[in-house]
């Protein structure tokens, strides 16, 4: 499709802000991602890919309205940039929730509403304000949650059959694969939302 169909269509012209590598988000020196520093242990090489894919979530979100922020995918779907970072807040929630036994229930999902975090992404600045500063909130405490266990191999504070979260007792590493994984296939997600909006791509 040419520029000219896509204008007719409604489509956003892909384009990105990237100079160095067309095909990344950022520049390098301008890439938030881009700590300088490299892990070298197990454990700080999962911190890092956790820290890059939370980024990377802020990147694709960065500069758009409440509107844009909730715009839905394509129907039937109800997934948006604000339905996920909601999703992703009750994720860290739970993260700490199986890992630390912490009384941390879903913000948003409910019994009665099981999509809840998506199906409330209304476009108006206060929900998205509101949804930043809790997922913020969570990223934090799950940080500090994360900062007092060093041993990969420890398991979690669940129980094998009762408690907060069935499910059996898993190690930290598991808990931090399974983290990042969510986050990674939602990054994905974002990656098709921001495009569909406004056209920008990148890595």
């Amino acid at each position: 499709m040419d520029s000219g169909e896509q204008e007719r269509e409604g489509v956003a012209e892909r384009w990105t802000r990237a100079t160095v590598y067309p095909d990344m988000w950022v520049d390098p020196d301008d890439d938030p991602r881009e700590s300088g520093e490299q892990p070298v242990d197990e454990r700080g090489i999962l911190l890092d890919y956790l820290r890059g894919y939370r980024l990377t979530l802020e990147m694709k979100c960065a500069g758009l309205d409440a509107e844009q922020m909730a715009r839905r995918s394509a129907p039937p779907s109800t997934m948006s940039l604000l339905g996920l970072v909601r999703h992703l807040t009750d994720g860290e929630r739970h993260f700490r929730r199986v890992l630390a036994g912490e009384d941390a229930p879903p913000l948003y999902r409910t019994d009665q509403d099981r999509d809840a975090d998506f199906d409330g992404a209304t476009p108006d600045q206060e929900t998205v304000d509101a949804a930043w500063e809790q997922w913020r909130t969570e990223v934090a405490r799950t940080d500090r949650c994360l900062a007092g266990v060093t041993d990969l191999s420890a398991c979690n504070a669940g129980h094998s059959d009762l408690g907060p979260e069935p499910g059996g007792r898993h190690q930290l590493r598991d808990l931090l694969v399974a983290q990042i994984a969510e986050y990674a296939r939602h990054c994905g997600h974002a990656d098709l939302l921001r495009e569909r909006i406004d056209g920008r791509v990148g890595q």
